[in-house]
């Protein structure tokens, strides 16, 4: 299969949702003339033309309640919210209006809007251009919330959240989209809700997702020379997780340590890690660990920032922990 950068694969998962499906439509700040701030609608302005992939005013509320209706009236609007800081401008009509509407209209509407926003460090962008704010979204009962780690996670989940019939967000990690991966010819959707095993292991469990995943596979090859033996589970959706290959992967190795780049407290991990001290607790050999950012604003500064983001070495010492 060729190889393709993460940001390409976003690229094409755009651009044959477009060609394929005429309710398609493409807007937020910069995505049409510009391509998006990191180029992932490049070339599909002049490809689709402007009634279907268009800028719009720097207003990320009036985007996100534009979609709303868009998606309401017959369309299947896809809208990029530049940094996933500027989330917390589109909570109304994403959290009040999108979420709720199946149920508020007993099932007769949906609204299948996807909103594609990038989170976390690696650019040295400060602590308002850097946030991991994905667990606020898979906590609203109607979101659906993916998060891919490779080319062809974000093209099939990617796919998947536009074919969907309800709201998804599709978190991609910055750090990711010069990523290098293979994706085949004719990429097909990803199942959401639908982990992988990305390395198989017997001593321990990392759970992770995103930027994570690549973090716990190092960890895991740092730690094979100590003779400690990791598997890596890539969640990919967070709302819904695949609880069922957590627990599987803890029935094997009968430890677990779970993984994010976003702020320890009240996060991912910290879910994750309650269900398994819960349905998984006979399995459980030792206590679960949870490695995030400390509990503080992401630094501008990068020597402070990559000490603020979770490392292999960081992982490692926790797998180590659960060990003893």
């Amino acid at each position: 299969m060729p190889e393709v950068r993460y940001l390409h694969a976003v690229n094409r998962a755009l651009a044959d949702a477009l060609e394929q499906d005429p309710t398609v439509v493409l807007f937020g700040e910069d995505v049409g003339e510009a391509g998006g701030s990191f180029g992932a609608s490049r070339g599909l302005r002049d490809r689709f033309g402007e009634d279907r992939v268009f800028d719009t005013p720097i207003s990320e509320a009036a985007i996100a309640g534009a979609a709303v209706g868009a998606a309401l009236s017959g369309l299947r609007p896809v809208f990029e919210i530049m940094f996933m800081d500027f989330t917390t401008l589109v909570m109304d009509a994403l959290v009040n209006q999108a979420a709720k509407a199946r149920f508020m209209f007993g099932g007769q509407s949906s609204v299948p809007l996807v909103m594609r926003t990038p989170h976390g460090g690696g650019l040295g962008a400060g602590p308002q251009h850097s946030q991991c704010l994905e667990a606020w979204f898979a906590h609203i009962p109607g979101l659906k919330v993916v998060c891919p780690s490779d080319p062809a996670s974000a093209y099939g989940l990617l796919r998947a959240a536009i074919a969907d019939p309800d709201p998804v967000v599709v978190v991609e990690n910055k750090a990711l989209y010069a990523l290098k991966g293979e994706l085949p010819d004719a990429p097909q959707a990803m199942p959401i809700g639908r982990a992988l095993v990305r390395r198989a292991g017997a001593d321990v469990t990392l759970v992770a997702y995103g930027a994570a995943v690549h973090t716990c596979l190092a960890a895991a090859r740092a730690l094979e020379a100590d003779g400690i033996s990791a598997e890596v589970i890539d969640l990919l959706s967070l709302q819904p997780w695949d609880e069922a290959a957590v627990l599987a992967s803890l029935a094997r190795t009968h430890r677990l340590v779970v993984v994010h780049e976003a702020v320890e407290a009240f996060g991912i991990g910290a879910e994750i890690a309650a269900r398994m001290a819960d349905i998984g607790f006979d399995e459980l050999d030792g206590p679960i660990a949870r490695v995030g950012a400390p509990f503080m604003p992401v630094p501008f500064s990068k020597a402070l920032e990559g000490a603020y983001v979770p490392s292999a070495a960081t992982v490692a010492d926790a797998v180590r922990r659960v060990l003893a």
